[in-house]
């Protein structure tokens, strides 16, 4: 799972960079030492860190005070950060006593997790004690790390990502699914839902269950894989969603070969489908079908009344779901969530409880 999260080493780096310098150019210091530390700087921002190295050797040979090594040191932490050299530039600055706010980010980014999270906890940077946690696969203790730090910012999008990171790392489902939902609570955005529907991809649905997890897919704005949308256009076709699927082939590329194709198999499926579609609704083994074809034309009570129909068939749970669908695509927000909430559990519970939220967010 990737995460995506305040925690930025980087910018934190980036800080150093522009600090160092400064600091060492604004103090007075002997030739023999200002000269090639200012070589150094120079040739460390042109990215000739080579001759910067040899700048900071020659400056350091001539060093003799404490103050002029100090400013050796940190122009060599400099040099060697810019040359992402972290564990160098770490080994320099500790010399000096630098601290642990300046060290825990180089560690970090030196993969020298240990030390980063020993500076990450003296300094109270704990986004850098989190991650370098989850580096060695100690999960559930960077999940205790990310709990502590959302109770003191309970809306941190960053910090709420990170800790469905640890969660899913460390095993806990439930405890993922909750701080996901959490998340697109505070930001129903297209990134966060793709937080929780990338796992929910991977489980092992059903074909309504795949259908229905497509169709939250599109409403979520994340269906933009050419593969999710063949699978998603193909799946339709053969549960007699034809209509649905020739909307849905529509958004492959134009050079994709697939998308006329498939078009073309649901163009020649979606009119006879509706046809039928009436009668097939007052049958209950064989409402699904026609909810389906009332969904793919834009006909929504039909379509919810077909899949209430269907409720009594060979997959009541299917049916319940879909008509929960319908009725997002309906506008009836409300009435969708109490039809989701009411999904039995089995096997399309989960999505049926990611449908709610999305019909909450509506």
């Amino acid at each position: 799972m990737r995460l995506v999260s305040g925690f930025a080493p980087a910018a934190l780096i980036a800080a150093l960079l522009l600090a160092t310098p400064t600091v060492v150019a604004a103090e007075a210091l002997p030739a023999a030492v200002g000269k090639p530390l200012e070589a150094a700087r120079k040739a460390a921002t042109a990215g000739n860190i080579g001759a910067a190295t040899a700048s900071i050797n020659q400056a350091r040979s001539a060093a003799n005070s404490p103050n002029e090594r100090r400013k050796v040191a940190e122009m060599a932490a400099f040099v060697y950060t810019r040359g992402g050299q972290f564990g160098k530039a770490a080994a320099e600055l500790e010399s000096i006593g630098a601290p642990a706010s300046q060290l825990a980010p180089l560690y970090y980014q030196a993969r020298d997790y240990s030390k980063a999270i020993e500076a990450g906890r003296r300094s109270g940077q704990m986004t850098i004690v989190g991650q370098s946690l989850l580096q060695l696969g100690r999960a559930k203790e960077a999940v205790g790390v990310y709990q502590q730090l959302v109770r003191s910012n309970p809306n941190n999008i960053g910090f709420l990502t990170n800790l469905a990171g640890a969660q899913a790392k460390s095993g806990d489902k439930a405890g993922y699914i909750a701080t996901t939902t959490r998340i697109v609570r505070l930001d129903p955005s297209p990134a966060s839902w793709r937080r929780l529907l990338v796992d929910m991809k991977g489980s092992n649905l059903p074909r309504e269950g795949k259908l229905g997890l497509y169709h939250l897919m599109l409403a979520t704005d994340t269906l933009t894989n050419a593969d999710d949308i063949q699978e998603f256009a193909k799946t339709a076709i053969v549960a007699g969603q034809a209509g649905v699927a020739a909307d849905v082939a529509k958004k492959l590329p134009a050079t994709d070969p697939m998308g006329p194709r498939l078009a073309q198999a649901a163009a020649q499926r979606a009119a006879p489908a509706l046809a039928a579609a009436p009668a097939q609704a007052r049958n209950p083994a064989t409402a699904m079908q026609a909810g389906g074809a009332f969904l793919g034309a834009g006909q929504y009570p039909a379509a919810i009344a077909a899949f209430n129909t269907a409720k009594t068939g060979p997959d009541p749970a299917a049916a319940q779901l879909f008509v929960g669908i319908a009725q997002v695509r309906a506008g009836q927000a409300a009435a969708a969530r109490t039809t989701f909430n009411g999904v039995p559990a089995g096997q399309l519970k989960d999505l049926a409880n990611l449908w709610a939220l999305y019909a909450s967010t509506k």
